[in-house]
């Protein structure tokens, strides 16, 4: 495993290159270096998630998951190495089961909107389907194991369905349920009831 930090301002970076985990430089808008950025992105903004209001199961998950995209951006930093495994896969499977099981049939696209923990789930859901797209890039170009790739898809699901979950829990009294999306359609059924 990398040094761990014990300098943030080294001025290696001042000539516009980065240093992956093997020890080569690259340039930051290198690929995998926005590959890795994305991820970062998205365990930050997890990280404002966790400082909201949430439901005791919901916030071990997300722990869980903020360790595991740790692992995923060290795997990425270091090419050709392997720290993310597909059990880690197959627990977001066992969670999105999980929540989705308890949830009510979506009628209608919903709005990324309710409580502020579901919006912010919402912003974490589409940095992850951002980040999946940088490791898709990024796969085409280099070789990338498959778990990181299948984490952020699994990720992404998982993140809309708890804040359908975030939505019912209603920590902050601003939710209780979906924000459905206005279709013409919905309008002519209310129009006709």
């Amino acid at each position: 495993m990398a040094n761990r930090l014990s300098q943030i301002a080294t001025r290696t970076g001042d000539d516009g290159t980065t240093g992956l985990g093997d020890g080569s430089r690259v340039p930051k808008d290198h690929l995998r270096v926005q590959a890795m950025g994305d991820v970062d992105e998205l365990n930050s903004n997890l990280g404002v998630l966790l400082a909201e209001p949430l439901p005791d199961d919901v916030r071990e998950l997300l722990i869980t998951i903020q360790h595991e995209l740790f692992n995923l951006g060290g795997e990425l930093c270091m090419p050709g190495y392997e720290l993310l495994k597909m059990d880690a896969v197959l627990r977001l499977d066992e969670a999105l089961a999980h929540y989705n099981a308890a949830l009510p049939r979506l009628k209608e696209f919903i709005l990324p909107a309710g409580t502020r923990s579901a919006a912010i789930s919402h912003v974490c859901r589409t940095v992850a389907r951002r980040a999946e797209r940088a490791v898709v890039t990024l796969a085409a170009q280099e070789a990338i194991n498959a778990a990181p790739r299948q984490y952020l898809n699994r990720l992404s699901d998982l993140l809309f369905v708890l804040a359908r979950v975030l939505n019912r829990a209603n920590l902050d009294g601003l939710g209780g349920d979906d924000v459905y999306w206005h279709s013409e359609r919905l309008q002519r059924q209310d129009a006709e009831a």
